[in-house]
C-alpha cells in the first residue's frame, strides 16, 4: 500500500526553522517525481518546491527560495524540506505529493508566531 507520512511540523517564532520528513512506503520515493505543497487558511494549495531525484534537479517558488531546501534520503526512502528564515506567512499546512498521481499525505501544520 502506498503511504506519505508528513511530520515535523509545530509553533516556530518568526526568523527560526523546521525540517519537515515524509516517509513513504509501498513505493521507491527516488524513482519519482516529489513536491512539497502547502495550503495557508482560506488559501489555494501553493506548490513549493519540486525534486527529480535522478536528474539532481530541484525548483522552488518564489516565496521560499532561498530558505527552503528539499531533499531526499533514498536509503531511508524518505523526503525533506528544511524551512529557515520562517515568516508568518509561511504558517499552513504542508503536504508531500508525489507528482505522478499528485498523491499526498495527512500533512504537518507549521505555525510561524511570536
Amino acid at each position: 500500500e502506498v503511504q506519505l507520512v508528513e511530520s515535523g511540523g509545530g509553533l516556530v517564532q518568526p526568523g527560526g526553522s523546521l525540517r519537515l520528513s515524509c516517509a513513504a512506503s509501498g513505493f521507491t520515493l527516488g524513482s519519482y517525481v516529489m513536491s512539497w505543497v502547502r495550503q495557508a487558511p482560506g488559501k489555494g494549495l501553493e506548490y513549493i518546491s519540486t525534486i527529480v531525484s535522478w536528474g539532481g534537479v530541484t525548483t522552488y517558488a518564489d516565496s521560499v527560495k532561498g530558505r527552503f531546501t528539499i531533499s531526499t534520503d533514498n536509503a531511508k526512502n524518505t523526503l525533506y524540506l528544511q524551512m529557515n528564515s520562517l515568516k508568518p506567512e509561511d504558517t499552513a499546512m504542508y503536504y508531500c505529493e508525489r507528482s505522478r498521481d499528485r498523491r499526498r499525505g495527512q500533512g504537518t501544520q507549521v505555525t510561524v508566531s511570536s
